[in-house]
C-alpha cells in the first residue's frame, strides 16, 4: 500500500478505524470519511500521522455530497465503505419504522451504489471498491430481517459492479459477530453477555475483533486476481 491513495468512508470508528490504521502503517495516504465531524476529528487524533492523514465530512446517502466529495479529493487507488446506520433497525417486524430501515438501505446500499457511480472514474485499472455486508444475510434472526436482507442485497451488487466496472476489482467482506461500537444498538446493556455466549458456539472460540476484519480488506485490497467474491470472516459462523 506505500504511498497509495485509499478512502476509507466509516473509518472512524470499528473496522474502518482499524484499517485506516493499518494502510497508515503501510505506508498509505489515506482518507476517512463520515457523517460526524466529532468523529472524524477524535479519529484523526487516534491515528496521528497527519503528513498521511485526512478526513471529509460525507453523508454517503446524498448523491450531490458524494460527487463533491470526489470532485475535490483528485485520484485514488482503492475505495473502501465499513459504513452502517442500524441505529432503529433490529425490530420484531411489527415494531420496525420504515425510517430506521430506510436509513440502512441508505448507508449499506445507496452509498456504496453513489461510492461506485462516482469514485470508480476515479479509479486507475488496478483499483478496488470494497465494500462490508455481513453474517445476518446467511443467519438471519428474528428482529434482523431489514439487515439480512440488505446486506444480501449488497452481496448481489457487489458482483454485478465487478462485471461493469471491470478491470475495476470489485469485493465484500462479510464479518461475523465482530466487538466494535454498533453493537451499543444491537445488544445494549447486554453487549458483553451476548458477545460472551457466541464465543463459545463459534469454532474460532471467539467474537471477531475489528483488526481481524481490516486483515481482510488489506487482502481485498491488495490481491489482483480477486473480484466480485465475499471474503467470510467470521470464526465459522456459518457452520452453527
Amino acid at each position: 500500500m506505500d504511498m497509495e491513495k485509499i478512502l476509507i468512508v466509516g473509518g472512524s470508528s470499528g473496522m474502518g478505524l482499524a484499517l485506516a490504521g493499518r494502510c497508515l502503517e503501510e505506508g498509505a495516504n489515506v482518507i476517512i470519511a463520515g457523517r460526524g465531524e466529532a468523529k472524524l476529528s477524535a479519529a484523526r487524533d487516534e491515528l496521528g500521522r497527519p503528513g498521511t492523514l485526512e478526513t471529509a465530512v460525507v453523508d454517503i446517502s446524498r448523491e450531490d455530497e458524494v460527487a463533491a466529495l470526489f470532485g475535490r479529493i483528485g485520484r485514488l487507488d482503492h475505495i473502501v465503505s465499513t459504513a452502517a446506520a442500524i441505529e432503529g433497525a433490529y425490530r420484531l417486524l411489527p415494531e420496525i419504522e420504515l425510517s430506521a430501515a430506510q436509513r440502512v438501505v441508505e448507508s449499506k446500499f445507496y452509498g456504496p451504489l453513489l461510492l461506485a457511480k462516482h469514485g470508480a472514474p476515479k479509479l486507475p485499472p488496478t483499483g478496488s471498491l470494497t465494500f462490508v455486508s455481513g453474517i445476518a444475510a446467511y443467519r438471519p434472526a428474528a428482529r434482523g430481517s431489514v439487515v439480512a436482507a440488505v446486506n444480501a442485497a449488497l452481496e448481489g451488487l457487489v458482483r454485478a459492479l465487478a462485471v461493469e466496472l471491470a478491470p475495476i476489482r470489485v469485493n465484500a467482506v462479510s464479518p461475523g459477530w465482530v466487538d466494535t461500537p454498533i453493537w451499543a444498538f444491537v445488544a445494549g446493556e447486554k453487549k458483553d453477555e451476548t458477545l460472551a455466549a457466541m464465543a463459545k458456539r463459534l469454532p474460532a472460540g471467539r467474537v471477531g475483533q475489528p483488526q481481524d476484519i481490516a486483515d481482510a480488506i488489506g487482502f481485498l485490497i491488495r490481491n489482483g486476481f480477486t473480484t466480485g467474491e465475499t471474503l467470510h470472516v467470521e470464526g465459522g459462523h456459518r457452520l452453527v
